[in-house]
Formats: structure tokens, sequence, C-alpha cells
């Protein structure tokens, strides 16, 4: 029996009830599970490309209702459409965006953001963050945490144990401290700690040289330290490919790998191939199946 998927619609003012009605209505999505669309009702109107905290309370709602239905088991799995952070705060929502409010609603201790493409893996230590505050956040027990997680989840998409590496924050992963010290005093702790557990991570490496590394068949996937570390390189090579997973949550949760495209919202301009990548990796996690994986 192919798996229900739950397609939430996120701001309506974006291009998400677009996307998710292109997606749902894609051949590749039909073959591979049922698709079901969650959205505003029918009586409410939203402005395209207007930012509002109407819609952002109304995207919060479609992901509750969501949520709720994957945990009384009505869906296998939920994609959700881009939220718009600025609408979350205008509605007065506490959290930052789909990560943290769905660990909220299903009480998880620790989630991790993983960017989810064929030719590079990447799971963030931090995410929406100021980049000045990224050092005093990346402690080695958040180190330990995101690893011990990513080494947990990683088999549900391969069935292999992954080879693991950490970015360093630094220049040179700080070349034995002449360019900081976290690398020595944080997160080469952390993987030691990781790798007496029995993990298969290693570094920290150079942020410069081990996203191409990974991308040359060296890991299977890349701890980054902060957003933009990992989420340049994997949109360099598979933007509108990529998928947006939720690692820890006790639900199967995908998510495209864009925003809400105010611009060209109502236009007709959207690429649905994200949120149509976003569904069939849902589905296929829902399933329970995973892809034959060769060392390169």
């Amino acid at each position: 029996m192919k798996p229900r998927v739950a397609i939430t619609a996120g701001d309506p003012a974006g291009i998400g009830p677009e996307v998710a009605a292109l997606a749902a209505a894609d051949s590749r999505v039909l073959a591979a599970c049922e698709p079901v669309i969650y959205s505003p009702p029918d009586s409410a109107r939203f402005a395209p490309g207007v930012l509002s905290a109407e819609a952002g309370r109304a995207a919060y709602d479609i992901i509750v209702r969501a949520v709720d239905d994957a945990k009384n088991g009505d869906v296998q799995a939920i994609a959700t459409a881009p939220v718009n952070k600025e609408a979350f705060r205008l509605a007065g929502l506490p959290w930052s965006g789909h990560t943290d409010l769905l660990a909220h609603l299903t009480g998880a201790s620790h989630v991790a953001m993983m960017f989810h493409s064929e030719p590079l893996r990447v799971v963030l230590a931090t995410v929406h963050v100021a980049l000045a505050d990224v050092p005093r956040l990346l402690t080695q027990s958040v180190m330990e945490k995101t690893i011990a997680l990513t080494a947990r989840e990683l088999p549900r998409f391969d069935k292999i144990q992954p080879r693991i590496a950490v970015a360093g924050l630094n220049p040179h992963a700080g070349e034995h401290g002449l360019f900081g010290r976290e690398d020595m005093d944080v997160i080469a702790p952390a993987i030691e700690a990781c790798r007496a557990r029995g993990i298969d991570v290693s570094g920290p490496f150079p942020a410069d040289t081990v996203f191409v590394r990974a991308h040359r068949g060296a890991f299977d996937v890349v701890v980054a330290c902060y957003h933009d570390q990992g989420l340049i390189p994997v949109k360099l090579l598979a933007f509108g490919q990529a998928v947006n997973v939720t690692l820890g949550l006790p639900i199967v949760r995908t998510s495209v790998d864009h925003g809400t495209a105010f611009d060209i919202a109502g236009k007709g301009m959207a690429d649905p191939e994200s949120m149509i990548a976003a569904v069939l990796l849902a589905a296929r996690l829902a399933s329970g199946a995973s892809r034959p994986v060769t060392h390169g």
C-alpha cells in the first residue's frame, strides 16, 4: 500500500500553495504515494507576496493539523512548503521556522536539519542564529549530540553506517589554534568522544575542502558548524533538487530547499521540482525503502 503524505502549503502568500498543488498532481508523486494537501480554508484570502501576521498564523495552523494527523497515523509523512520567518514573528509565534516548531509539537529532545541530495548531504550543528553567536552555541555537547544523531538517523536512507566528516569552524580548521581554538578545544574532543562510542566520524577538516571530498565519495555526510557553511555547497551542487529533512523527529518530515519567494508568488513561475523531490523522499522514508550505495 502506498503511504499517505501530507503536503503542507506553507505561507499562503508565497509560492507554497502553487508548488504543493503541482507536486500533488505530478505523475512521479502519484506513483509513489497518496498526496494529501493541507491548506487554509477556501474562504481565507491572502494577497500574493504580501507579508502578514494572518498568513503566518495560517501557515502555523496548517503545520499543527498535519503533525496531529501524522502522530495519529492518518498520514505516514509530511512534506512542507516554505514558511516565512518574519510572518511567524508578526503572528506572535516564538519559533524561527519548521525545525524548532516540529520539535516542540512532537516533544523531540534533539533535532537537526539535514539537506539531502545525490551529490552531497550536510547536517547543520547550528541553524538560524547570527554568525556572531555560533562560537558560543557550538558546545562540545551540541557537537556530540549532532554527530550521534547523524549516525543514528542516516541508516534510514541507505541501510549503512555512515562515514561522517565534521567541518572545522575556523579557516584551516583553526591551524592548531593559530586561527581560533574552537576546533581544538570543542570540536575535536566531541569527535573523539563519538569515535570512542563506535561512530565512524573524523575531522575537523578545513571547510574549504571537506565538501569536495564528500562530493567525490570519501564521506557519506558532512556535519557543518553553521547554516551558510553547509548550505552554500549543497545549493551550488543541487539547488532545486536538495531536500531538507528534520532528523530526530518521531515522524517523517521533509521540505523544500528554498523560501517563500514572495517576488514571484501568484505569477505562475514557481518551479515545483524541490517540492516533488521532498514528497518523493518522504514517501521513500515512510515506506522504509532505501537506495543502493556504492562508496567512491
